[in-house]
């Protein structure tokens, strides 16, 4: 037991002196470096996904309307008049979005064209290539939308993309969709009546009840948007012929047949409704419904119940002049020759209209001698009314409302004001009006004599009222006024133009002057003392 106890307290005292030993500071364990690591934690603030790439069914007008705003960037006032969400399928695959605006854009208001932004933006696979790309033609350029197209590369530039095969795949259908929206448009019914309309009462308080009469007439959605945007639909039948027959369709006009401001026709109404024995579509061009509705030339119509179209718009004489059909039937300006009536005997009318000519046959010499270069022809008309006398166009020339646009060109160049060519056009005289059967016999038989310088007045106005009455100009005022004068001279029995002498008044008697009051200087507030006021 001794022997073990020493030997522990030697355990212990190694154990001991093992304590003490020293350890270097490089042997102690080094602490490790640290660095500073940045991370990005990304929150994705929209979960939807594109409105276009949803289902439609699953969106609402208001969204609809939201996502207005943005693709029209303000160019509209108001919001979507309609819309169109498809998917096109086929060999060329997109996803596509189009509006048309309820109203006006700004620059086309002014028809400036060129300052019309493209409005359809494009994407591919969802990335966006143009806010601005030019996928529609210059009379849709008021459609805004988007197209998401998967087929189209993106690593090509704009300019390479405007000439690929892909896109102009895609801008046929998106016309062909656009067109078709505007289709629908105009085939929808009309809406029902607001019966939230406030109801009167009387001092009573009984219900007024409005007669049908009061009623103001509900109006078209269709002829509220057209009448913003027509003009654009007949460009399109100028600029693309291979949709014409489908924007025929959708234009509206005035007729000899409609009331009010808000009821209009279209071609197929108006060719449902031509008589039975009507082979044209007539047409009358000039500045306003009034005075189209007044003019000699819808006489003949009037008398016979026959519609006539009325085109007011500038751009309307372009549109005729390439158009020229309808579904085979031709349109007939009624301000030029060759106007024919097949509801008489047509052996009966030639029978006529050959007596006519030799009866009238001297007079229409004569005059052609006497006007000279300022008509091309005088005829004896076979469609005047009451007028005594109109001035036509010929078949192939310009109308006198298309020679009033072409005068009132601003930017045409190498022709001084006023000295542009003006047209010659046909004198027409009505055969059975008293005005041109004395006319003939003032002519002298032999057709040599000089007439006086009456009938001489009388026949030039006579052209003059025929001028007028065509929608021309008349040619030279100045002896227009000459004439005139000579008129109302013989007319009041006047001997003589010199002027009366001046009156000399006599003087009047000087007034005196009113008085002049001058007023201070001026007053100074600081030196009104309120305390010398007596408020009392």
């Amino acid at each position: 037991p001794k022997v073990k106890d020493e030997f522990d307290e030697e355990e212990e005292e190694k154990k001991e002196d093992g304590d003490d030993i020293e350890v270097s500071e490089e042997e102690e364990e080094k602490e490790p470096e640290m660095e500073e690591v940045t991370t990005y934690e990304y929150e994705q603030i929209n979960t939807d996904p594109a409105i276009w790439a949803r289902d439609k069914d699953d969106i609402t007008d208001e969204e609809y309307q939201e996502f207005w705003k943005v693709v029209s960037k303000g160019d509209s006032a108001g919001g979507a008049e309609d819309w169109t969400h498809f998917n096109a399928e086929g060999n060329i695959n997109f996803k596509s979005i189009l509006y048309v605006p309820s109203e006006v854009p700004f620059a086309l208001q002014q028809g400036n064209l060129e300052m019309m932004r493209p409005g359809l933006r494009l994407y591919v696979r969802k990335v966006l290539i143009s806010d601005e790309f030019d996928l529609m033609p210059r009379y849709l350029n008021f459609i805004k939308g988007v197209v998401d197209s998967d087929d189209l590369p993106l690593n090509v530039n704009r300019e390479t993309l405007q000439e690929s095969k892909i896109v102009k795949i895609i801008k046929k259908k998106l016309v062909r969709k656009a067109l078709e929206l505007i289709r629908k448009m105009s085939q929808q019914e009309m809406p029902a009546d607001d019966e939230t309309e406030e109801a009167e009462v009387d001092a009573d308080g009984n219900v007024i009840v409005k007669d049908d009469a009061d009623k103001k007439p509900k109006v078209h959605p269709y002829i509220t948007w057209y009448k913003k945007f027509g003009l654009s639909l007949k460009m399109g039948c100028i600029d693309d012929s291979a949709n014409k027959d489908k924007l025929q369709k959708l234009l509206r006009f005035k007729s000899s047949k409609t009331e009010g401001e808000d009821e209009f026709v279209s071609l197929q109404e108006y060719v449902d409704r031509m008589k039975e024995w009507q082979k044209e579509i007539y047409v009358f061009p000039g500045e306003s419904i009034k005075q189209l509705s007044e003019s000699s030339f819808m006489d003949a119509f009037n008398d016979r119940d026959v519609e006539v179209l009325y085109l007011t718009d500038s751009i309307d004489e372009y549109f005729i002049g390439n158009v020229r059909e309808f579904n085979g039937v031709k349109f007939r300006d009624i301000t030029k020759e060759g106007v024919k009536f097949s509801d008489e005997d047509e052996d009966l009318a030639k029978r006529r209209n050959k007596v006519y000519a030799d009866k009238f046959s001297p007079l229409t010499k004569y005059l052609k001698k006497l006007y000279g270069a300022d008509v091309s022809r005088v005829s004896i008309s076979k469609r005047l009314g009451r007028a005594p006398a109109i001035v036509s166009s010929s078949e192939w020339g310009n109308s006198a409302n298309m020679d009033r646009i072409m005068r009132a060109q601003a930017f045409a160049h190498g022709v001084a004001p006023g000295e542009n060519m003006m047209p010659t056009g046909i004198l027409e005289l009505n055969p059975r009006h008293p005005f041109v059967i004395k006319l003939l016999e003032s002519i002298p038989d032999d057709g040599e004599t000089d007439p006086p310088q009456s009938v001489k007045d009388n026949a030039w106005i006579l052209l003059d009222m025929a001028t007028m009455s065509g929608g021309f100009p008349i040619r030279d005022p100045k002896k227009f006024a000459a004439r005139m004068t000579r008129v109302l001279k013989s007319g009041l029995g006047v001997e003589s133009l010199s002027l009366a002498e001046e009156i000399d008044p006599p003087a009047e008697e000087d007034l005196p002057d009113e008085p002049e009051f001058e007023m201070p200087d001026g007053f100074n507030m600081e030196d009104l003392n309120l305390d010398d006021l007596d408020m009392n």
